[in-house]
């Protein structure tokens, strides 16, 4: 048997985001107050920047018939690939309010999103940044780090 060992590399910002996805980083973080989370109160924002410039955002859109809702990240990233079919990812910020309150630590994109961001990787053959927001702590990872066994065909 042989072992394996496998490392992620992120940046850490306390307090801040990076200075390059400022805007970025506010767009996903306004977008927690167009989420529709009447039943978990967690309200969820993510903004896409564009190779082209662009940034697309979305939030979380809950229903009472679970799971039938989706996340910011996916609604986001649909959106982006919907509306710019020919232009790819350069960066991907997420943020969170908890019953209204902004988090102090970031939150990471589910199992699901996570696989969304694998297939927009391979799709535009181009890794990303993704910057997760709270209040305390800040951190950039490349999309690419959050999956490491993402699902292929």
């Amino acid at each position: 048997m042989e072992k394996a060992e496998l490392k992620i590399e992120y940046e850490v910002y306390k307090e801040s985001c990076p200075e390059e996805y400022k805007e970025l980083c506010h767009a996903a973080f306004e977008m927690t107050r167009n989420a529709y989370c009447k039943y978990s109160e967690f309200a969820v924002g993510a903004a896409v920047l564009l190779n082209n410039g662009e940034i697309v955002c979305g939030s979380n859109q809950e229903n009472a018939a679970f799971p039938s809702g989706i996340c910011a990240e996916r609604t986001a990233l649909f959106y982006a690939c919907s509306t710019f079919p020919e232009v790819g990812v350069k960066a991907m910020a997420v943020a969170a309010r908890n019953k209204g309150v902004p988090l102090e630590e970031f939150i990471t994109p589910c199992g699901a999103c996570r696989q969304v961001i694998s297939e927009v990787i391979k799709r535009y053959r181009s890794d990303f940044d993704v910057i997760l927001i709270g209040r305390k702590t800040t951190i950039s990872v490349k999309a690419s780090q959050l999956l490491p066994f993402a699902f292929d065909m």
